[in-house]
């Protein structure tokens, strides 16, 4: 970092501060001073309300952040920063914030700043803003982009040695290592698709498998002497090997046992249900909302993306139904009753496709309208350990 910026640095982090932000290592900005600092640095911003949890539960990361970033004596390159938006609305208004926390990249000389929209632990933050400023990973220019894991087929899924470490690099996991020629692994085969399906919601725990034909590398690195090998894993390490008994009991038994929680399985009996889509209405919009997930299409009848899109949004419906954990709906905007409610949402086009969190939007979904995409999608907010 220049002197000059340096400087500029210190006087922001000393003269932006309120009074009751005397401890806090974020500059904590105001309408009058957030201009003038996004005109010469770049930004990484918080937007929150005192009140929010998932603020709160974010502050302790946001300021370990501050702390390596906005030092004056360390080169950097971004200022993390913060605005209360019960106390600074025009300028939430001014950049869209409609759910909290809402966090956003602004480059120097910018007034539109770049959504976040990935986890909040400190690596992923910390890399996001390398990736802004330029320095990711110093790769190779013909490097292709990594491969995707691919979606669970009803909870299970196939892990290969390009996928398996950025999988089972965070969080708990149950993995098969096994043969195809395998006599025991041909007869464990529909018990683990037994398990992966019951635990297919789970937050908690992810149930796949890897073919060590074909995937060596993987195998020889966990040490795996014999077919089938069932492994538990915690972010990226073995931490032990399965030696009970393989019945569909025994192995639930052992899940419940290392996470030490009772399993909130998948029904094996989904309830008939004509309509796996749940029509919202301002009537009922703000009680279906308020608690879980859920994952919302505004739409109008004559909007010809939203008829192309109806059958897939109905089959997204059908994979959630029954989970008691994600509730796909769709509410009709043209409607009169339901007019207010989508101006109150900001719907500005159709079809707007809202993520919903125990009745706070907490993202909006603008990929491709793709059964597989927008089913991994709700999956990846699902599995995440500190939920928006």
């Amino acid at each position: 970092m220049s002197f000059l910026l340096a400087i500029f640095t210190c006087l922001l982090l000393c003269g932006a501060r309120g009074h009751d932000d005397e401890e806090s290592k974020a500059v904590k900005y105001s309408g009058d001073s957030f201009n003038l600092g996004l005109a010469t640095n770049n930004h990484f911003v918080m937007f929150y309300a005192p009140w929010c949890g998932h603020c709160t539960r974010l502050s302790p990361t946001w300021e370990k952040l501050a702390e390596d970033y906005n030092d004056a004596s360390t080169e950097t390159d971004v200022i993390i920063a913060k605005v209360d938006c019960t106390a600074e609305t025009a300028l939430c208004s001014e950049h869209d914030v409609t759910g909290y926390p809402t966090l956003k990249f602004f480059k120097a000389g910018h007034d539109e700043g770049t959504k976040y929209r990935g986890g909040r632990d400190y690596e992923a933050l910390k890399s996001y803003i390398s990736e802004q400023l330029g320095k990711a990973a110093q790769e190779p220019a013909e490097t292709q982009e990594e491969p995707k894991v691919p979606a669970p087929v009803s909870g299970l899924v196939e892990l290969t040695e390009e996928t398996f470490d950025n999988y089972v690099a965070t969080g708990n996991h149950f993995i098969k290592f096994y043969a195809p020629w395998c006599g025991y692994c041909k007869k464990l085969v529909p018990t683990w698709e037994k398990l992966a399906e019951s635990l297919h919601f789970s937050t908690n725990v992810r149930v796949s498998q890897v073919d060590c034909t074909e995937h060596k590398d993987v195998c020889q690195r966990f040490e795996v002497k014999g077919y089938p090998t069932l492994l538990w894993i915690v972010d990226g390490q073995k931490v032990e090997k399965y030696s009970g008994d393989r019945s569909i009991e025994d192995l639930k038994s052992y899940v419940s046992r290392q996470l030490g929680v009772d399993l909130v399985e998948a029904p094996e009996e989904i309830p008939s249900i004509s309509n796996p889509v749940v029509q919202l209405s301002r009537e009922n919009f703000e009680h279906v909302v308020e608690k879980g997930m859920t994952f919302v299409k505004f739409f109008a009848p004559w909007c010809g993306h939203c008829k192309r899109m109806s059958p897939t949004w109905d089959e997204l419906g059908s994979k959630f139904l029954g989970s008691g954990q994600v509730t796909i709906g769709k509410v009709d905007c043209t409607l009169d009753i339901n007019k207010d409610l989508c101006k109150q949402q900001e719907v500005r086009g159709y079809p707007s496709i809202y993520l919903y969190k125990d009745g706070e939007r907490v993202d909006s979904y603008e990929g491709n309208r793709q059964l597989e995409d927008m089913y991994l999608f709700v999956l990846k907010h699902l599995q995440q350990k500190d939920e928006l």
